[in-house]
């Protein structure tokens, strides 16, 4: 029986893999792969070293931290221990070609990857939850926009989704109500957007000569002001959502205004 020793400073699983590819070009041969994750300690890597010494094994390691491959090359040195160092040379190779230094933080491609699959997670979910759309998933929510049309909703649940975050957004249309569904949610998660109505009738009366003047009502100030009063009024109904003035600001200090709020209303509260 031969014995692989594969040590990693992270989860241990390209470390673990490389040594599998390799063995399953050798399968006659009888072999066992002992993986070390997360090791981040000389002691660590003396303690496995004496196994390995003791079993006759060879070490591979995917080890980013320069400090814990020098010891472990080290001391397979002395201890007359194959060690082979599966990042070092593409590292050293990459670093002079991009002229660059590596990081040498381990997991740093684990967690890139889960917020990459986290962005796209959180951007179907705003997409699939835009402008009132499928309504039984707001439970899944994190952050819940309500506003009238034009307030912006829409873009701001986009950039908060890019940051990670599972934003749904619901339309308030004068005379109808706001779903049952959004009064039944913690009141934390609900941030009520606000504007003034001069400004909103200007921002829809683009919008009204884009569609060549098919919405002369949905841009006349008059109407924008009763809309933006009624949404007043239902806003005030939940006392504890967060109302968050959306005019003449850009989208990222809006939605960077929600996060903040939003973390500072669920921060678990010391005794």
């Amino acid at each position: 029986m031969y014995h692989i020793y594969a040590l990693s400073d992270s989860t241990g699983r390209t470390v673990d893999q490389a040594a599998r590819v390799v063995l399953a070009q050798f399968p006659q041969i009888e072999s066992e792969v002992h993986l070390f994750a997360e090791v981040d300690s000389f002691e660590e890597i003396d303690s496995i070293i004496k196994l390995a010494h003791t079993n006759s094994g060879l070490i591979i390691h995917s080890f980013v931290k320069h400090e814990l491959s020098e010891h472990l090359w080290y001391e397979g040195r002395l201890h007359n221990l194959e060690v082979i160092n599966l990042l070092g040379p593409i590292l050293n190779r990459f670093s002079n070609f991009l002229h660059s230094t590596p990081e040498e933080k381990p997991g740093l491609f684990s967690r890139l990857n889960k917020d990459y699959f986290r962005r796209i997670e959180t951007t179907e979910y705003a997409l699939k939850h835009d402008d009132g759309a499928h309504l039984e998933g707001l439970v899944d929510a994190e952050i819940v926009l309500l506003g009238v049309s034009r307030t912006f909703k829409t873009p701001i649940s986009i950039y908060l989704a890019f940051k990670g975050w599972l934003v749904a957004n619901v339309p308030v249309v004068l005379n109808m109500p706001i779903p049952d569904i959004v009064y039944k949610l913690p009141p934390e998660k609900v941030f009520c957007l606000t504007t003034n109505p001069e400004i909103l009738s200007r921002l829809r009366n683009v919008r009204n000569e884009y569609l060549k003047g098919n919405a002369p009502k949905y841009a006349s100030y008059d109407y924008v002001k009763k809309e933006i009063n009624y949404a007043s009024m239902l806003f005030n109904v939940q006392s504890k959502w967060t109302k968050v003035r959306v005019t003449a600001k850009p989208i990222e200090e809006i939605a960077n205004n929600i996060i903040n709020i939003y973390r500072r209303n669920t921060k678990p509260v010391i005794s």
